[in-house]
C-alpha cells in the first residue's frame, strides 16, 4: 500500500518561509513523478508544482521564483520549500504521486495546512 505522509505546514507571515516534506513509504521507491497541489475554501483544486522521473520541474505562474520542488531519493521525500510567502498561499497542501494512462495522479497525500497572514 503507497502512502504518502505531508508534514511542515503552519502559520507564517507574510514574506515567511515554510518547507513542506512528504514521506513515501509501501513500495520499491523508484523516480517518478511527483507533485504538490494546494487547495484554499471555496476553490478549486490547482497544482503548485511538479517534479518529473528525470528530475524536470515545473511550476505554477503564481509561485515562479518562490516555491522550489525537489526531491531525496535516500529518504524517499518529496519537498516544497515556499519562500516569499503571501497570504494568497494559504490552503491546504497536498503531494501527490505517479501518474497514470490518463494524466491522473495515483496516490494523494491526507494534506498540510499553509496559513499566511497579511
Amino acid at each position: 500500500q503507497v502512502q504518502l505522509v505531508e508534514s511542515g505546514g503552519g502559520s507564517v507571515q507574510s514574506g515567511g518561509s515554510l518547507r513542506l516534506s512528504c514521506a513515501t513509504s509501501g513500495y520499491t521507491y523508484t523516480r517518478m513523478p511527483m507533485g504538490w497541489f494546494r487547495q484554499a475554501p471555496g476553490k478549486e483544486r490547482e497544482e503548485v508544482a511538479r517534479i518529473d522521473s528525470a528530475g524536470n520541474t515545473d511550476y505554477a505562474d503564481s509561485v515562479k521564483g518562490r516555491f522550489t520542488i525537489s526531491q531525496d531519493n535516500s529518504e524517499k521525500t518529496l519537498y516544497l520549500q515556499m519562500n516569499s510567502l503571501k497570504p494568497e498561499d494559504t490552503a491546504m497542501y497536498y503531494c501527490a504521486a505517479e501518474l497514470n494512462r490518463a494524466g491522473e495522479w495515483n496516490y494523494w497525500g491526507q494534506g498540510t495546512q499553509v496559513t499566511v497572514s497579511s
